[in-house]
């Protein structure tokens, strides 16, 4: 005989609590399914068994009965029991297993008091919806708590030397990308400490004007990195046009625009920073005795006064040079210059950014050595023509798709050597059709004799790459301390998360390096290297994911990542490429540590590291799949003219047998979440000596993060991706902003905490800079935006002082 309903306390109520059981059924209906499948794939029974429970509990409410409640409740209990069974007291990993169902089980509360019919089960079932809700605000206050460096240590208490080989110093001027040639991205300045850095104002805001087309909205990312050298500030926009402006009130003096087209915008519309160079011998007054030199986008290397703006008339072509000369065919947009050149003995060093997954049949990656005063070519390196030393023979061209160089080298002025991050083959996925000497150089750190352009020494990080990982930080040049005393070395972060110490003279590492076995197979499973290199000095990479590690706002969202998962090809890092299924690639491409490379404090002994943590989810396209995609190169009909969307997200590579598909950040399609539990970025702080761990905490807010693409407006600190780099000063402050909340930052070195913040007019994609005017310390960060970080662009560069006194 079937029992009575139990009697709601008014009909609004009955509709009400039948609402939610329908919300309760749909859910159960949901987790059952995909529950289910996982499962099958050999995942977590949690999901299936709590959705047979709220199917339960829903249908029991929706008959208006007070056992819906109950069954709702154990299964809440019970959820609570294996939340605490996979992650522990970990906040962001009890986000996506409690937050829904405690909002859930404040409402069966709600339900359990509009259902009670006695005075003091309504008194509990009242009390119970607060409590619930409080659980949730208490989750939040926790997750807010993480901001907190973990495990602080005392910085070495030891002084080491700070010697730099570079000709001019970082101080009062700023006067190259990295500070110097060294790119310790170190400042002696002092003015500014932990003490007084939360008095820190704007100064001045400057406008660059240069703002995308409606053609090139979807490319722009300024990632400059400007100058000071004397009374001058020089700053590059993303087309190229270099800037002057007074360091002291933000005023423009000059520009030069070399006038680059849209269409030989690359992926991004970027220029990191210039190149200042003194003439020696010539006399101040001389035209061009102090001036700037700069690559373009459409790969032009240009020469400008550095007091007039005006072209110097003795470097190339009326003070230009076309370093496409010797390339063959270029597609506007496959080859540029987007990073500063390295001057070293009075040789103007470059490389070029080639667009990335188009064809294996690229533009070379071939660097060049120029003249620093007439632009004549001194000479050329084609790893794969080792013989040939400039030009390549009339009709003829530098070998085709080897690895570039299209970030920032650094020198050394004493020992006469450039040090090159190399990065990989065109068509970085596919590695059969390398040649022996691509297979030697690519993904290295390759030092080069500047004089004749020979290699002195390599050292690779990664054998046969096929994960995109190439060399994208520039290396650090250091004093390294040992038994035997200081040693010059260069220390090298990689985009896979190891941190090398080489010696820079021979290339020998300085700290252990091991070759450990690599997960072979994939689709070229005789090219794979059966060890890869790993660094025992320190590594930015995290523990190997499993499907504990995939997450979500929701137990929804994060059982479709943990499906995603099982049907992934996933053994731990270095996993081959897979066309069958996807494959996880972790860390992704994006680092570990890219562009913005580290700063180190040489005196006290610290790097300063930001990097990222989060995964790829990727698959080789078979060529008759992606043509029938109508993925195509640049420059053809369907390629377009402008690259747009995530780096490799549909890239052809003509060429080879597979295009290639990636998931950057491994995002769910629909909530555009990632998959991977927080953080997705941290800052570190390393002792140089040893390789230790002084503090690490999560980077970034999720202030401009949300489902959807919607901004949360919360201030968790969840650890965003990051791109930029930092500086560190003798006063003891880490200026930083690279996140996607638009904050740029002053964290104390000692301790790791937020001293100071400020909200920047477009995103921070760049590296800051400093310098001194009339013996008042400056900080200037480019706020261009970037639209692979989906930060707002803008033209805006901004300063910051502390008041007058």
């Amino acid at each position: 005989m079937a029992m009575a309903p139990d009697k709601p306390r008014n009909l609004l109520v009955a509709y009400a609590i039948r609402a939610f059981a329908i919300l309760l059924v749909l859910i159960g209906v949901v987790l059952i399914g995909g529950g289910g499948w996982l499962v099958a794939l050999g995942g977590s029974p949690y999901y299936v068994l709590a959705g047979i429970g709220l199917a339960a509990a829903g249908w029991l409410l929706f008959r208006l009965r007070l056992a819906g409640v109950v069954v709702y409740a154990a299964v809440f209990a019970a959820t609570v029991v294996w939340a605490l069974w996979e992650v522990g007291l970990d906040s962001w990993g009890l986000i996506p297993r409690l937050i829904g169902p405690a909002i859930l089980m404040a409402l069966a509360a709600w339900a359990a008091w509009g259902l009670a019919e006695t005075p003091s089960l309504r008194r509990t079932a009242r009390w119970a919806l607060p409590g619930f809700l409080l659980l949730a605000v208490v989750f939040g206050l926790a997750v807010y708590a993480v901001d907190a460096p973990a495990a602080a240590l005392a910085l070495p208490a030891r002084a080491l030397a700070a010697r730099d080989p570079s000709s001019a110093a970082a101080g009062a001027d700023w006067p190259a990308y990295g500070g110097t040639y060294a790119a310790q991205r170190y400042s002696p300045l002092a003015q500014i400490t932990p003490a007084n850095v939360g008095k820190l104002q704007r100064a001045w805001v400057f406008h660059t004007g240069d703002l995308p087309s409606a053609i090139a909205k979807d490319t722009y990312g300024s990632e400059n990195t400007p100058l000071k050298v004397g009374d001058t500030l020089y700053v590059c926009t993303p087309k190229s046009q270099l800037i002057a402006v007074d360091p002291s009130s933000g005023r423009e003096r000059w520009r030069f625009d070399p006038h680059v087209q849209d269409i030989w915008i690359p992926y991004t519309a970027a220029c990191r920073g210039v190149a200042h160079y003194i003439v020696p011998g010539a006399a101040a007054s001389a035209p061009c005795a102090s001036r700037i030199i700069w690559g373009t986008l459409d790969s032009r290397l240009l020469a400008v006064d550095a007091r007039t703006g005006r072209a110097c008339e003795d470097f190339g072509q009326r003070g230009q040079v076309d370093t496409k000369a010797g390339m063959g065919p270029v597609t506007p947009g496959m080859l540029s210059i987007t990073s500063a050149p390295t001057i070293v003995r009075g040789v103007v060093v470059t490389g070029h950014q080639v667009l990335d997954g188009q064809r294996r049949d690229a533009p070379s990656g071939a660097i060049q050595g120029y003249d620093a005063v007439t632009g004549a070519l001194r000479w050329a390196w084609d790893m794969e023509r080792p013989d040939l030393t400039g030009l390549p023979p009339a009709g003829d061209m530098y070998t085709r798709g080897t690895p570039n160089m299209w970030t920032t080298a650094s020198g050394d002025e004493t020992l006469g050597l450039v040090y090159l991050p190399l990065g990989n083959t065109a068509g970085d996925y596919w590695s059969s059709s390398r040649g022996a000497r691509e297979r030697q150089f690519s993904t290295s750190l390759v030092a080069i004799d500047v004089i004749t352009g020979k290699p002195a020494w390599k050292f690779q990080a990664v054998h046969m790459d096929v994960w995109d990982y190439d060399l994208g930080s520039q290396g650090t040049l250091v004093d390294f301390p040992t038994a035997h005393g200081a040693v010059p070395a260069i220390v090298l972060p990689g985009k896979q998360g190891d941190v090398y110490v080489l010696d820079r003279r021979t290339g020998a590492p300085l700290t252990k390096v091991v070759e450990r076995p690599a997960p072979q197979g994939g689709v070229e499973p005789a090219m794979r290297s059966p060890t890869q290199p790993h660094s025992l000095f320190h590594t930015l990479r995290k523990v190997d994911l499993t499907e504990r590690s995939m997450w979500g706002m929701s137990p929804i969202d994060q059982m479709a990542c943990r499906i995603q998962y099982r049907l992934a090809e996933y053994r731990g890092f270095y996993t081959p490429p897979e066309t069958r299924r996807r494959w996880v690639e972790y860390p992704g491409y994006n680092g570990g540590s890219d562009w913005g490379g580290v700063a180190v404090d040489p005196v006290r002994g610290v790097i300063v590291a930001n990097y990222n943590d989060m995964p790829n989810y990727n698959r080789l396209i078979p060529r008759a799949e992606a043509d029938r995609k109508g993925w195509a190169p640049r420059g053809q009909t369907r390629g377009g003219p402008l690259g747009g969307g995530p780096e490799g997200a549909g890239d052809p590579q003509v060429g080879t047998p597979y295009a290639i598909s990636v998931n950057a950040g491994w995002r769910l399609p629909i909530t555009r979440l990632l998959c991977k539990e927080p953080p997705y970025g941290g800052i570190r702080a390393i002792d140089l000596a040893t390789g230790r761990t002084l503090w690490d905490r999560p980077f970034g807010t999720a202030r401009r993060n949300g489902p959807f693409g919607i901004p949360s407006g919360l201030p968790f600190h969840i650890g965003t991706p990051n791109n930029g780099g930092s500086v560190v000063t003798a006063g003891g402050v880490v200026f930083i902003a690279a996140a996607t909340d638009n904050l740029v930052r002053a964290i104390d070195l000692k301790s790791g905490q937020t001293l100071w913040e400020d909200k920047l007019p477009g995103g921070g994609q760049a590296t800051p800079m400093t310098y001194s005017v009339g013996g008042r310390q400056y900080v200037v960060i480019m706020a261009g935006g970037h639209h692979f970080m989906e930060t707002p662009v803008s033209d805006a560069l901004v300063a910051y002082a502390l008041p007058p006194t």
